[in-house]
């Protein structure tokens, strides 16, 4: 073998490890990188760093080739960070983060919450950039493309019995849309029972699960999703209409500040609620309320019924009058649809 061949071989062994996603993603997201800038940063070869780079395409996330500058992000924000997450909340709510773990890529931030019990005091939190299986309502996949959303699950334990909780998905849905209004010119709303749209389209969801005795304590997993920067080709499997914080205005789209200011209002609201339960939030939820006078179909198993929705009731349930009778829905494996036309 010829020196040309040794280097050559050399070269190729050096490059054979796998690409770091945060090295790349962070080297895009200071400006745009060439092929050749980019396995040279990364100690890879260039064709590790294009097969990375359409693998990551092929997860939802938007990088152009850009002529006579190379790979770009065409909305570039910091990846996740635990420190600059912490460092932007109040020194009295970061005291009462027990545990903040980041993740690239996982399958689910659920998951991974559901694995480890609630801290005595405070909250567990669980981040990832993207999720190969996140989980929605019903069963359904939550689209989950890097450097695009917020994918976050925490623990909390409550001092309160299970039914005490039975509202509690309704005041986290309050919790969640109050702390978004800060970074919309648009006005949220939520829709029964814990999903928040922006604009009338879906912007985040909610998922919650209940661990205990039936007299409590019982340790709440929340799980969270925040379309923040979502291409068009990222969500178009996505069953409903939808959208992100950056078409509304939005003027801060570092997600380490998006989340910071999330964690600090949801550990408020999470006191708030184990004092006062879901009447506490009756209010707000009613001047938030996105379904109020619209036709819907409410879809239960196999059962549909639609009619015109009325508000919800001091329990939380959804009001739907038909034909002059009202109604009563209960959350659950219910899906609840605006009928138009």
């Amino acid at each position: 073998m010829n020196r040309a061949s040794k280097k050559h071989a050399f070269w190729a062994v050096c490059c054979s490890g796998p690409v770091d996603n945060s090295a790349l993603l962070s080297a895009l997201v200071s400006g745009p990188k060439t092929g050749v800038e980019l396995a040279e940063r990364l100690g890879v070869s260039r064709a590790a760093v294009w097969k990375r780079i359409e693998h990551l395409r092929q997860q939802g996330l938007a990088i152009e080739a850009v002529e006579h500058q190379g790979y770009a992000l065409p909305q570039p924000t910091p990846l996740l960070d635990a420190g600059k997450i912490l460092e932007a909340m109040p020194v009295a709510q970061r005291r009462l983060i027990a545990g903040l773990h980041v993740d690239f890529e996982t399958e689910s931030t659920q998951r991974k919450a559901l694995l480890h019990t609630a801290p005595e005091q405070g909250i567990e939190v669980w981040l990832a950039e993207c999720q190969s299986a996140g989980q929605g309502r019903r069963g359904k996949l939550w689209q989950s493309p890097p450097l695009s959303n917020i994918y976050c699950s925490l623990n909390r334990r409550f001092a309160c019995s299970i039914a005490a909780l039975s509202g509690f998905s309704l005041a986290a849905a309050v919790m969640l849309a109050e702390a978004l209004q800060a970074f919309s010119a648009d006005r949220f709303s939520v829709k029964w029972p814990n999903d928040i749209w922006l604009d009338g389209r879906k912007c985040a969801g909610l998922l919650i699960q209940v661990r205990g005795e039936a007299g409590g304590p019982c340790d709440v997993t929340v799980g969270f999703g925040v379309n923040v920067l979502m291409s068009e080709q990222a969500g178009r499997g996505i069953d409903q209409p939808w959208t992100a914080l950056a078409r509304h205005g939005g003027q801060v789209l570092d997600r380490n500040l998006i989340l910071a200011k999330l964690l600090d209002d949801m550990l408020a609201g999470f006191e708030r609620y184990e004092s006062t339960g879901l009447p506490g939030f009756i209010a707000p939820w009613r001047m938030l309320d996105g379904l109020n006078g619209k036709a819907v179909r409410v879809t239960t198993g196999a059962s549909q019924v639609e009619g015109v929705a009325r508000g919800i009731d001091a329990e939380g349930a959804l009001l739907v009058e038909r034909g002059g009778e009202i109604l009563r829905c209960h959350s659950g494996e219910v899906s609840v649809r605006v009928v138009h036309g």
